[in-house]
């Protein structure tokens, strides 16, 4: 599947020194619009993946406003890594999650993705525009782009347009919107079998909801429930929705083999813990040998347990709130610090005929 160019787009590759970890499966981290592999945060994250799981990671940068550039750049990027080519984890945050599928089901030939972990992923598409701030410019920017988000300009500029979903103008989401529909397979004449397929190869799809979401509307869209056609209200469980039952892009299908996993993780957006990460995404970044392997350590130990649990117990009961408080630590925190790229920005000021000359 190939999308128009309307920019030009520069994709850059952290550069990684190559090593091998034996028994273990490389992985890529898909970052969210308005964030890059440099902060803090995503940095901080994909090093603990790396820590807990003993895989290697990559944080891939994407992107700087529009849906076509983002993605083709990506999927050469993904075909050259050698390190890839046995096979790779990915790690989707936020909208990073729509490129990583689209990795998937429109790649022809790459390499194969066995886990996909999707955090706050939008997969049924948001209802709302992710604001570029609190600021007045941004709630007037939200309205305008609101009314305008199906028009060519703007899909062709403005990144969350592809896959924002307006309950009450699904007619014009599935004529004009670039990018959701044909992820889903929702256009009833042009659904591609290939996209299912390549989708049920995943050996685990982990979809992760945050229960206290304020970005994406509604939060249940990272378990791919939705809104019903026409209404803003109520909210569609996964298996009651036509995608699901009718099997659009194969969810159905990984379902009913038991490879779906539906999280539900206390905070806001993409506000994971380290006790969190370590309980519902590292499993998924090791191979069968490496769980082998970790499961045979602990029974070589278990003849210390009686031991070491005691001496645990002391420690805890001598520092019980710093041990609490380290694992339930966030490492990323999207709700508070999600915000519009420079170059979106801009392109809301020119929208609003505020750009300076």
């Amino acid at each position: 599947m190939a999308f128009p160019s309307k920019s030009v787009a520069f994709v850059s590759l952290l550069v990684l020194t190559i090593t091998q970890f034996s028994h273990s499966i490389p992985f890529i981290v898909l970052h969210g619009i308005g964030d890059q592999c440099s902060n803090r945060g995503v940095k901080q994250f994909t090093e603990l993946l790396t820590k807990f799981s003993s895989s290697k990671g990559y944080c891939l940068e994407v992107g700087d406003g529009t849906w076509d550039s983002w993605f083709m750049p990506l999927e050469e990027q993904v075909m050259k890594m050698k390190e890839l080519s046995k096979g790779y984890n990915i790690v989707g945050l936020s909208q990073g999650n729509l490129i990583g599928r689209g990795v998937v089901e429109f790649c022809d030939g790459g390499p194969q993705v066995k886990n996909f972990i999707s955090l706050a992923g939008p997969h049924a598409g948001t209802a709302s525009v992710p604001l570029c701030g609190s600021g007045f410019l941004c709630m007037i920017a939200d309205k305008l782009i609101k009314s305008e988000i199906y028009t060519d300009y703007i899909q062709a500029h403005l990144a969350p347009s592809g896959y924002l979903k307006l309950p009450n103008d699904i007619l014009h989401y599935l004529e004009k919107c670039r990018f959701l529909p044909k992820l889903n397979n929702e256009l009833p004449d042009e659904r591609n079998s290939t996209y299912k397929e390549r989708f049920t190869r995943l050996q685990n799809l982990v979809l992760i909801m945050f229960e206290n979401d304020s970005v994406l509307i509604p939060r249940e869209t990272s378990w791919f429930g939705y809104y019903p056609d026409g209404a803003f209200k109520p909210v569609i469980h996964p298996q009651e929705t036509k995608l699901y039952n009718e099997d659009w892009i194969g969810l159905k299908t990984l379902d009913d083999a038991g490879r779906v996993h539906y999280i539900s993780v206390a905070g806001g957006h993409l506000g994971i813990s380290r006790k969190d990460m370590k309980k519902h995404v590292i499993p998924y970044l090791k191979d069968q040998a490496s769980m082998v392997e970790s499961i045979q350590r602990g029974y070589a130990k278990v003849y210390q347990s009686h031991y070491n649990i005691r001496q645990s117990s002391k420690r805890k009961q001598a520092v019980p709130w710093l041990q609490d408080k380290a694992s339930s630590k966030l490492i990323l925190d999207g709700s508070s610090s999600y915000h519009w790229p420079p170059s979106v920005q801009s392109f809301i000021r020119e929208l609003l005929g505020l750009a300076e000359d």
